[in-house]
């Protein structure tokens, strides 16, 4: 590219301003309408049965969403980012000597890995302590009531070594009934295709079971839905991260754009990605269990990030220069850092932590329309690089 064309914001091929302009706040209201409402199926969708987040329609959509988003940042971002940092209006040193944009997006996984593990732990610890308070009330109150009806804690003579059966070694105790019916369900879950029946089996549990079993099966699955909940708080607060960091960009180069022949594409292609990457990452915020207040505050963040960067795209344009060194390089580590989140999260904490599952391997129907829903999400985003 000679220097004439990267001094000058815009090439004159399809060059209109007036019509750009209309075609913008076109892009705002689509875009902001896809956002809001991809992001928002899911959140009131969890009180309908069938698109309940534990529902098999549910994850097959969230398949389809995965696959837009490993699409995005393998073909969008990267692309997108290694276009930027080996422009010809960059200096060939150092930015043409190195894959920087592969680069970045390596570091930003690695990143991603760590925020994601450390959060865990966070997380992991703040809910421990809380979930020991919890049973500390209950043992207080189980006793309690223990000592009213007369039956106390059953003590097995055979192996008797100091301890109350349901004791364990750092001094908790369970209720003998609690325990021993807490036992035998982890016994019925076997690997294999009996624990496929065994899954079946405790779907069912609550309605073959009285009403005196059902609060005793809550408190034996209790520990593993708080470590599910908390998996979730954390992906979902990294996904939106990895999302709106490249909307921002999205936003602003289209904003800056007076070319009606670039817009047009882009407003299709970015109300298509907008509403598939919303209806993820609301189904991350619904399955975290936010409070009402968090989960629309995430809400209104992931919605309006992308029609922000399209309105200071709008402010700027008179002055913005796409092709000027600065401006290259930052829209280039953007996309490469954005590119590596995305990859990270759409792999390990979307398609792997429900493709590996125990549902997944136990439902052949779920796994084959899985399946065709992640390759056709990821095929149809993909494709959109044709025009966008």
């Amino acid at each position: 590219m000679s220097n004439t064309n990267c001094q000058s914001s815009e090439l004159e091929l399809c060059r209109d301003e007036g019509a750009a302009f209309k075609l913008k706040f076109i892009a705002i209201a689509s875009i902001l309408l896809a956002g809001v409402a991809g992001i928002a199926i899911p959140l009131i969708g969890r009180h309908r049965k069938f698109l309940r987040t534990d529902g098999s329609l549910f994850v097959a959509a969230k398949a389809f969403a995965a696959g837009v988003i490993l699409a995005t940042g393998f073909v969008h971002m990267l692309s997108g980012g290694t276009d930027a940092l080996t422009d010809p209006c960059l200096p060939k040193y150092p930015w043409s000597k190195f894959p920087f944009s592969g680069f970045f997006a390596m570091i930003a996984s690695l990143i991603t890995l760590l925020v994601d593990f450390v959060g865990t732990q966070y997380y992991e610890r703040k809910q421990g302590l809380a979930r020991g308070s919890k049973e500390e009330q209950g043992r207080v109150v189980s006793l309690e009531a223990e000592s009213e009806t007369g039956i106390v804690p059953i003590v097995e003579g055979k192996e008797w070594n100091g301890k109350v059966f349901g004791e364990e070694e750092g001094g908790s105790m369970h209720i003998v009934g609690m325990h021993a019916h807490v036992a035998h369900h982890r016994h019925s879950h076997p690997n294999g295709q009996d624990g496929c029946d065994g899954l079946l089996r405790s779907r069912g549990h609550e309605h073959e079971h009285g009403h005196g079993h059902s609060h005793v099966h809550e408190h034996g699955l209790e520990v593993g839905d708080d470590d599910n909940g908390v998996r979730h708080v954390v992906v979902s607060q990294i996904l939106e991260l990895g999302i709106v960091s490249h909307s921002v960009i999205i936003g602003l180069s289209l904003g800056v754009s007076q070319s009606p022949c670039t817009i047009r594409p882009l407003i299709a292609a970015l109300s298509f990605h907008q509403f598939f990457e919303g209806f993820a990452l609301g189904g991350c915020i619904s399955q975290a269990q936010f409070k009402a207040l968090s989960a629309t505050i995430m809400s209104c963040f992931f919605a309006i990030t992308t029609p922000a960067g399209i309105g200071i795209g709008i402010v700027i344009a008179s002055f913005y220069n796409p092709y000027s060194p600065a401006a290259l390089v930052t829209e280039g580590i953007l996309d490469s850092l954005s590119a590596g989140i995305l990859v990270y999260m759409s792999l390990v904490d979307l398609i792997a932590a429900d493709f590996l599952s125990k549902r997944m391997s136990c439902n052949f129907r779920l796994q084959v329309v899985s399946y065709l829903m992640l390759f056709l999400g990821a095929g149809l985003m993909a494709s959109l690089a044709i025009w966008a």
